[in-house]
């Protein structure tokens, strides 16, 4: 049987969610090239993908988190998926923005969140881990008991590991960049010549491909 993980990025790249490209690197928003890009959002318009990925972390936080008292999602990415899986579990849904609204009531978390209530939070993407962590920090400070982060990809940094590590926060990810890489080789969907440049930039990809 195949497992989550791998038909997860399988899922992934059938869609176009995930994009490889070593040879023409795409250059993230932060000035890094990388031979990857992921936009989990296109999940959303395939029904059967979309709701295998949301019962899998559903089932996931209903196994590691049974008293979760409320889901929620990361800002923007995160929000429809973070609502499935909320409805999936008949939970409570509110979604964290990167930083308090400028107008209104000035609101960073949008819902219903009581002090004391025990939280998961739900991501679509984990790269550096700063965003993810920032949004555990609003929850916290609204006065959420956050329990654990549940995503759906992440590039596996040692950086982000080690930021999860330090912040005490549990992060379950339902697949990653090397499942992703080893799929991506099983199926032909990478050659083989590419196989060790896209495992060195995960090692290092602030400095990868700065000469491309």
């Amino acid at each position: 049987m195949e497992s989550v993980e791998k038909a997860v990025a399988k899922s992934l790249m059938d869609v176009k969610a995930v994009l490889l490209r070593p040879d023409a690197p795409f250059t993230w928003a932060s000035g890094w090239k990388s031979p990857i890009y992921c936009d989990n959002r296109k999940l959303l318009s395939y029904p059967e993908i979309r709701e295998n990925i949301c019962r899998w972390m559903a089932d996931i936080i209903k196994e590691r988190y049974a008293d979760v008292e409320v889901i929620a999602g990361v800002a923007t990415g995160a929000i429809a998926h973070g609502y499935l899986v909320a409805h999936i579990l008949g939970k409570p849904f509110c979604y964290v923005r990167p930083k308090p609204k400028d107008h209104g009531t000035g609101s960073q978390i949008e819902g219903l969140l009581e002090s004391g209530a025990k939280v998961v939070i739900v991501e679509d993407l984990i790269s550096t881990g700063m965003s993810s962590l920032a949004a555990k920090d609003a929850l916290v400070n609204a006065g959420a008991d956050v329990m654990g982060m549940v995503a759906i990809f992440s590039y596996n940094f040692p950086k982000a590991r080690k930021a999860f590590e330090d912040a005490n926060v549990e992060l379950t990810t339902l697949s990653n960049y090397d499942t992703l890489i080893e799929v991506a080789a099983e199926t032909g969907y990478v050659k083989d010549s590419e196989i060790e440049v896209l495992k060195e930039w995960r090692f290092s990809p602030s400095t990868w491909g700065q000469d491309k």
